[in-house]
């Protein structure tokens, strides 16, 4: 398969004019992940999320669900902090992903919330990035 003809898993929502709204979103297939989730215990999710060898978007690409066991069992509260500053030069991923699919983002956010247990998630999000902002205020509200 050419890369090109690779599903677009991050970016294809991207196309629609209204895909920051939860309406786009959920007829799309959006939040399904999330009710997959929560129909399992957070060490399944866990187990999946290794077992699909999803990356981290950093540039290190360490391993989702490796990171996700490294929570010391029994040692709460525990907090989730997303980092949307982007500070790679000449890189645009985080903001895209902002302000175009906000809700995929915090769907993604409450599955490893639930996975490893977070009572709290902490976004930073650039202050240059004034939509990004934007989009992810509404998407909460939503």
């Amino acid at each position: 398969m050419a890369v090109t003809d690779a599903p677009k898993i991050l970016t294809g929502r991207f196309g629609y004019d209204d895909s920051h709204t939860i309406e786009r979103y959920e007829a799309t297939g959006g939040y399904q992940g999330l009710r997959a989730a929560l129909a399992k215990t957070p060490a399944e999710v866990t187990e999946e999320v290794k077992t699909a060898s999803l990356l981290g978007r950093g540039g290190a690409g360490f391993p989702a669900g490796v990171k996700w066991g490294f929570c010391p069992p029994g040692v709460f509260p525990r907090y989730l902090v997303v980092n949307g500053d982007e500070s790679e030069p000449g890189t645009y991923k985080d903001r895209l992903l902002m302000e175009r699919d906000p809700h995929q983002l915090i769907e993604g956010v409450l599955i490893a919330c639930y996975a490893v247990g977070c009572s709290q998630a902490f976004l930073y999000v650039r202050g240059e990035m004034a939509l990004a902002q934007e989009r992810i205020a509404q998407a909460l509200n939503d």
